[in-house]
């Protein structure tokens, strides 16, 4: 795992991508964050090396993720279970918490191609390209994901008292808007925000920046 950062001071917010994101995509949810901002780019990913035999697990990722000293933590996805995995073991790890497009909270994702996530891909033709060509790298994750949970029982998550904010999507088959909610409703301080879109960090990605300004500032 490499990680960058942006900006300087505090709070220091950990940024962790979804699976397949290229770079400036795993940079989206930092921008007009205040302080320092961390991302990470997992194995397999940008210029990261490919990921170990074995990789892609969420408690292993979740382990990742916690060698960051950050104050809060924004997640997307792949990035989101993991954070929930960190909160399940320490709830008062962040003071603040979002979680954007979960995937899979204590049941099972059901299975997915390679093939599937690049014909769901939209965008501009350019990032079509680049996120297809991330895609490629993934096949071990492709066979390794499906059947894994965030945590194995969503109520251990009532321990974590600090503000967390999940942010789903509408029509979004990879990420369905049940998911994020039952995630919203697992945490004693969860505030969810569904967007009528199967792709708000490209369709609303306005609404999403001014949405995290706001909460990671209150």
């Amino acid at each position: 795992m490499i990680t960058r950062s942006f900006g300087s001071g505090s709070p220091v917010t950990l940024v962790a991508h979804g699976l397949g994101a290229t770079p400036g995509e795993a940079r989206i949810p930092a921008s007009g964050l205040p302080g320092t901002r961390v991302v990470v780019t997992l194995p397999s990913h940008g210029d990261a090396p490919d990921a170990p035999e074995g990789y892609w697990d969420y408690g292993r990722i979740a382990a990742d993720l916690t060698s960051v000293p950050a104050d809060q933590a924004v997640g997307v996805s792949l990035g989101a279970g993991a954070l929930v995995r960190v909160l399940s073991r320490e709830p008062d790890r962040f003071a603040r918490v979002a979680l954007l497009l979960p995937a899979v909270l204590d049941q099972p994702r059901p299975s997915f191609t390679l093939q599937q996530l690049s014909d769901l891909t939209v965008g501009p033709p350019a990032y079509v390209t680049e996120r297809r060509a991330a895609l490629s790298r993934l096949e071990a994750a492709a066979s390794q994901l499906p059947g894994q949970v965030a945590v194995a029982d969503a109520s251990v998550l009532s321990a974590v008292t600090v503000p967390v904010l999940v942010i789903g999507a509408v029509g979004d088959p990879l990420h369905p808007e049940d998911v994020a909610e039952e995630t919203a409703a697992a945490f004693p301080a969860g505030e969810l925000w569904l967007v009528d879109s199967p792709a708000p960090m490209i369709t609303h990605r306005t609404e999403v920046r001014h949405r995290l300004t706001s909460f990671f500032g209150g």
